[in-house]
């Protein structure tokens, strides 16, 4: 099925449900044109379209990541934005897939950094954050004492997911 943005953002509102998220991702392919559309409605739909299509967004990403390298760099943009925890979980979760090109990868770091530190972030928004950073120390290993550090920091305090992701990428950034 080919999508047009109306018909898409109507599915996305009528039918939120995981079946349908992925029946849809299944039909809109490795088409970057019909992934356009999605990114359309994500970017500048209204604030529930918007909501609703950041699981779209992710499901389509676990299919064919390479689909999001065009918007990557809005995206990140975004992240600097009040936005709803959904979409930077969606955002973040999208990213860590992802091999993130050089020119982005100052303000990633930064921006992870600073929600891994944060106390109002919620726990998946900071677990794939820091896989984002754990990704980005295969490139900048420089990072990764700063990353261990701050890991360590708040595993005493961290969820059972934190704790979990934790412990492994310290593990990663020790090899």
């Amino acid at each position: 099925m080919t999508y047009s943005k109306a018909s898409m953002e109507e599915e996305l509102m009528r039918d939120r449900s995981k079946q349908n998220v992925e029946r849809m991702a299944n039909q809109m392919g490795d088409e970057p044109a019909q992934f356009g559309l999605l990114m359309d409605i994500f970017f500048d739909g209204s604030y529930r379209a918007t909501q609703y299509s950041a699981h779209l967004l992710g499901k389509c990403c676990d299919l064919h990541p390479h689909l999001i390298l065009p918007y990557l760099g809005k995206m990140i943009d975004l992240l600097d934005e009040e936005v709803h925890d959904s979409l930077k979980r969606n955002i973040l979760r999208t990213m860590q897939f992802v091999d993130i090109p050089e020119e982005h990868w100052d303000k990633t770091v930064q921006y992870c950094f600073e929600l891994l530190q944060s106390r109002k972030e919620p726990i998946a928004v900071k677990v794939f954050g820091m896989t984002v950073l754990a990704n980005l120390c295969e490139k900048l290993p420089e990072l990764k004492n700063e990353l261990r550090i701050i890991i360590e920091d708040q595993m005493p305090y961290g969820s059972a997911g934190f704790k979990s992701r934790g412990s492994k990428i310290l593990k990663k950034l020790q090899q």
